[in-house]
C-alpha cells in the first residue's frame, strides 16, 4: 500500500506499575530493595497501515490500549519495539483540554493551541474568527477557561483542531461531551474533513457513532488486533461478545431469581434460559416449557432475517378450566419493544384450558434486522390476572443479513417510480 499515511508495525508498549514505590528521598534510602514493579503490557504486536483519507475507528474495553495507541501515533508516547509512522502533520483530541492553560482566556489559548499543532501566528489570525465562530463561544471568548464548563472546553478544543488543516486528525471519546446539538454539528464538520481527504482515526464507545462516520473498524482486545474490516461486522462481533462475557457473569445468580411463589423455576422448565430472565404472577396457570424452533422443528435461538420460527410454550394448572389468553414479545437488547401478539384480541371468546397442554405461535418469516432480541411470554386472565410471566426467558440472535435497511425490523415492500408528461405516466419502473 503505497499511499498509507499511518503505518505501524509490530508496536510493542508496557508500562512499570510499582507496587511500593517510595515517594520521599527518605523512604527510597531506606526502603531501596522494595521498589518492586511490573511490567505491564498494553499492546502486543499491534500492526496495521491507514491509506489517506480513510476513517478508521478502534473499540474495546477499558484497559485494551485504545488510548495509549492514539498516544503513540500523536507521538505524545513511544513503542518500546516496534514503528509507528505518521506521514504529514497531526491533530489530535485525545485529552479534554490538553494544552489549555486555565488562567488564560479562551482567546489566548486558541494561539497556544494552535501553536503546539504547528501554525504560524499568521495562520492562526487568518483561522480564528472561523475557530471562535464554531465553537459558539463569542460571548465567552476572552473569559479564563477555568471558568468554562466541561462542554465549553470541548468545543473550543474541538473547533481548534478541525482548523489546522492536519493529514491526520486523532479523537478519544472526547466527542461523549457537549450538547446534541453541538455533536451532530461536529460530525457535520467530520465529514467534511474527511470529503477533503483527512485520514481520521477516532475511539469511541458509542457505536451509532462509529458506524456514521467509519469506513473501517479495529477491535483491540488484550491489547492484540482481535479483528480489522467493515463496520457494521466488527462492531455486532464485538458487542456479541461483551454480551456473551456479561451473561456469564449473571448466570450464578439466574436461579433465585426465577423461582416463583410455586416453587417452579423455568430452569427446570426450559433449556438456555436467559440469566437475566424475571418471573412473576400468581403461578395458578404457569408454563411448563418455553421453547423456538426452526423450519425443521429443532430448538433454536440463533436465526437469518426471514426465517421461519415456531414458538411453543407448555402450560399446566390445578384450575377448573380457566379462561386465559397468551401473549409474547420480542424485545430489542436496547429494551425496545419491538414486536408483540396475544393468542386473542380484545372482545374475543378466551379459550378453556384442561390441566395441561401446550400453545403454539407459528411465524411464517422472522422479519427482524441482525442483532440480539429477548423473548417475554406471559398468561392472564379473563380479567387482566397476571398468572405467569416471564421477561427475558430467551435470547435470540438474529445473524448478519445484507441490507440497506436500518431499525430493528423490515417490511416486505417494492419501490416504484413513474415519469410524467402532460399528466401521463411515460415509464415505469419497479425496485
Amino acid at each position: 500500500m503505497d499511499d498509507w499515511v499511518i503505518d505501524v508495525k509490530d508496536v510493542e508498549k508496557h508500562f512499570r506499575v510499582y507496587m511500593d514505590k517510595g515517594d520521599t528521598l527518605k523512604e527510597k534510602v531506606l526502603f531501596t530493595g522494595r521498589n518492586r514493579y511490573e511490567n505491564r503490557m498494553i499492546l502486543q504486536g499491534v500492526s496495521f497501515q491507514v491509506p489517506k483519507g480513510q476513517t478508521v475507528g478502534f473499540i474495546g474495553r477499558n484497559g485494551c490500549g485504545k488510548s495509549t495507541l492514539l498516544k503513540l501515533l500523536s507521538r505524545i508516547l513511544r513503542p518500546n519495539a516496534g514503528t509507528v509512522t505518521v506521514r504529514g502533520r497531526v491533530s489530535s483530541l485525545i485529552e479534554l483540554g490538553a494544552g489549555f492553560h486555565p488562567d488564560m482566556s479562551g482567546r489566548e489559548n486558541i494561539y497556544i493551541n494552535a501553536t503546539i499543532f504547528g501554525l504560524s501566528k499568521e495562520e492562526i489570525d487568518g483561522r480564528l474568527d472561523g475557530i471562535i465562530r464554531f465553537s459558539e463561544l463569542e460571548d465567552f471568548i476572552d473569559n479564563p477557561v477555568r471558568t468554562y464548563s466541561s462542554g465549553m472546553y470541548m468545543r473550543l478544543a474541538f473547533a481548534v483542531a478541525i482548523n489546522v488543516n492536519a493529514a491526520v486528525l486523532l479523537i478519544d471519546e472526547i466527542l461523549a461531551v457537549g450538547d446534541v446539538s453541538f455533536q451532530k454539528k461536529c460530525f457535520e464538520r467530520l465529514k467534511e474533513i474527511k470529503e477533503q481527504g483527512t485520514t481520521i482515526v477516532i475511539v469511541s464507545h458509542s457505536m451509532e457513532q462509529i458506524y456514521s462516520i467509519c469506513d473501517r473498524l479495529i477491535w483491540l482486545e488484550d491489547g492484540k488486533i482481535r479483528e480489522d474490516g467493515p463496520p457494521r461486522p466488527v462492531g455486532m462481533h464485538y458487542l456479541d461478545s461483551m454480551e456473551d462475557e456479561r451473561i456469564a457473569r449473571l448466570a450464578k445468580e439466574s436461579e433465585e431469581r426465577l423461582v416463583g411463589d410455586s416453587g417452579r423455576s423455568i430452569l427446570e422448565l426450559t433449556k438456555n434460559v436467559h440469566p437475566e430472565a424475571r418471573r412473576d404472577g400468581t403461578h395458578e396457570v404457569y408454563f411448563t416449557k418455553v421453547e423456538l424452533l426452526d423450519k425443521n422443528g429443532k430448538p433454536c435461538q440463533i436465526f437469518d432475517t426471514g426465517d421461519e420460527v415456531t414458538l411453543v410454550c407448555g402450560y399446566a394448572t390445578e384450575m377448573e378450566k380457566p379462561k386465559v389468553n397468551f401473549n409474547m414479545d420480542f424485545v430489542r437488547d436496547n429494551w425496545q419493544y419491538c414486536y408483540g401478539s396475544c393468542l386473542c384480541r380484545a372482545g374475543d371468546s378466551l379459550p378453556e384450558l384442561g390441566h395441561a397442554g401446550q400453545v403454539t405461535m407459528k411465524i411464517d418469516r422472522l422479519m427482524l434486522l441482525p442483532g440480539k432480541y429477548y423473548l417475554d411470554v406471559g398468561i392472564n386472565g379473563a380479567e387482566g390476572e397476571l398468572y405467569d410471566n416471564v421477561r427475558n426467558i430467551l435470547q435470540i440472535t438474529v445473524r448478519d443479513y445484507v441490507s440497506d435497511e436500518f431499525g430493528p425490523c423490515i417490511f416486505e415492500h417494492k419501490w416504484r417510480i413513474e415519469a410524467f408528461a402532460d399528466g401521463k405516466s411515460l415509464e415505469e419502473v419497479s425496485i
